[in-house]
């Protein structure tokens, strides 16, 4: 790399670490680490919302399952809305009126000790996941920009991320997400605009429509396989864990200035999210119908990949290699000094996800674990000595949850299948005590069982006898499990009464 992108680079590195160190001069107590003592405002907190959505699975994720496949998983994005509607007009209010920093104290005033447990553990294996799966995105990305080893991307884009975090809290998050998501939405917007110069739209329509790359899937109620049914129930469900009851988001709501503020930034949200998402898409198709117009231009990074997963050439199919299609492009075609600004923001891709995900494992760590079962009464500077040691210690899992992924074939596909494992559980028990008034700790209990043995039954289909499987798509897991714990919660419910 020419030494202007490298200089950009560090820049960049350096003014996200700059941020951090300028916020610790305020981070006194855990308030403020946690919640920036309720002082930001509602537009920043949408813009920081939209960064977290818009990380390095998206940024390469999209555009790698559109060159690979179609658009089907632009249906996700199209379900935003209607998850955001639920999430504004009932959870906001709800988590800003008790209170409680941790999303999940209220659990167990609800259904006991062990609901706020099991929903946290779920909380934080759904994190690492997600810290894992960006880290790994990223490192793809940057390895095939320079040629650095994986392992080594990731370790030092976590340390990156612990300092400005540990040393910032959540002011340092919100405010290098600002950043990022201006970084993040300039440089999807530079791709296009090179692809674009080389190849007219026009012609990335017709032809892109002819290959059926613009395809959202079948209409038909078909739940076998990754319909624009299947893709739009997964996507409200994942949605509305997001917005309604991961610590990510709730958390945020807590540092905006009125409970108004807080509802305005889920929509803030989504107005950003939505088209840049499909801009993303749109960049994953230009690029199909770029190489198929310069073939030659992709045939190095085939042979990478043919090598690397024993696949040969001629059977290897765009799926194969996708998400490595857009880090390709950028450091095949993108000049000097632009290239310092693309990889910055696909830096910012990741770190902005990070960020805010280890600041909220280290929060519902020391609220919902360390001061419940080990030391009850410590101090607010004990409280903020343990955040920062949780803050770098996630930090580290997250960065050995990369490095366990490395290799994986779609970054998209394998966090929807972990984001669907755990998040149904977390989503069934709060929708079952805010649906079902009377519902008490013996329906919670069973509902969450028999929901347990539902997600677990839909998750490990590859591992059972043919005879036993069934047909689902792996991405109803989390609707399925949803429902189950609510439904059977509701009918012990309604059993006990009679």
């Amino acid at each position: 790399m020419a030494i202007l992108d490298i200089s950009i680079i560090v820049f960049y590195l350096l003014a996200m670490v700059g941020i951090g160190l300028y916020f610790s001069r305020k981070n006194k107590s855990t308030a403020q680490f946690t919640t920036a003592s309720s002082t930001i405002p509602g537009w920043a907190i949408g813009m920081s919302f939209y960064a977290t959505f818009l990380s390095a699975i998206t940024f390469l994720g999209d555009p790698g399952k559109s060159f690979g496949s179609n658009w089907n998983p632009f249906v996700f994005s199209i379900s935003m809305p209607f998850a955001a509607y639920f999430s504004s007009k009932f959870f906001v209010s709800f988590y800003r009126n008790t209170g409680e920093i941790s999303a999940y104290t209220h659990l167990e005033k609800r259904f006991g000790s062990w609901a706020r447990s099991y929903v946290m553990l779920c909380f934080i294996l759904t994190q690492l996941a997600r810290m894992g799966t960006i880290f790994y995105a990223i490192a793809i990305a940057i390895n095939a920009l320079t040629g650095f080893d994986i392992s080594l991307i990731i370790i030092f884009s976590g340390i990156c991320v612990i300092v400005y975090t540990v040393f910032g809290g959540m002011e340092a998050v919100i405010w290098t997400e600002v950043v990022q998501a201006v970084l993040k939405t300039m440089g999807a917007l530079l791709i296009l605009g090179i692809i674009l110069y080389a190849i007219d739209i026009q012609t990335i329509v017709n032809e892109g429509l002819a290959k059926d790359k613009f395809s959202l899937g079948t209409f038909k109620p078909d739940f076998t396989q990754s319909s624009f049914w299947v893709v739009f129930v997964y996507g409200f469900f994942i949605n509305l864990v997001n917005f309604g009851v991961d610590q990510n988001y709730i958390q945020r709501y807590h540092t905006a200035q009125s409970t108004k503020d807080a509802q305005k930034s889920i929509w803030q949200c989504v107005i950003y999210y939505v088209p840049v998402s499909f801009l993303f898409f749109f960049v994953g198709t230009a690029l199909f119908v770029y190489y198929q117009h310069f073939p030659e231009q992709i045939q190095s990074l085939k042979e990478v990949v043919s090598l690397e997963k024993s696949i040969a050439l001629p059977d290897l199919q765009p799926a194969d290699y996708g998400d490595r299609v857009l880090p390709h492009f950028i450091k095949t075609k993108i000049p000097t000094g632009l290239l310092g600004l693309l990889m910055a923001a696909l830096l910012s891709a990741a770190m902005s996800t990070m960020s805010s995900s280890m600041n909220s494992s280290a929060t519902v760590f020391l609220k919902d674990f360390y001061t419940r079962y080990f030391q009850k009464n410590l101090n607010d500077l004990q409280q903020l000595k343990v955040l920062r040691i949780a803050t770098v210690g996630f930090g580290l899992l997250g960065i050995s949850f990369g490095i366990a992924m490395i290799g994986a074939k779609s970054i998209l596909d394998i966090w929807w299948k972990l984001s669907g494992i755990f998040a149904g559980g977390m989503l069934g028990i709060f929708l079952l005590g805010f649906l079902v008034k009377n519902a008490g700790k013996a329906a919670a209990i069973g509902g969450t069982m028999v929901g347990v043995v539902v997600i677990a039954y839909l998750s490990l289909q590859t591992y059972l006898p043919e005879n036993v499987k069934t047909n689902l798509e792996p991405k109803m897991t989390v609707a399925f499990g949803t429902l189950t714990i609510v439904g059977v919660g509701w009918l012990i419910t309604k059993l006990a009464k009679r």
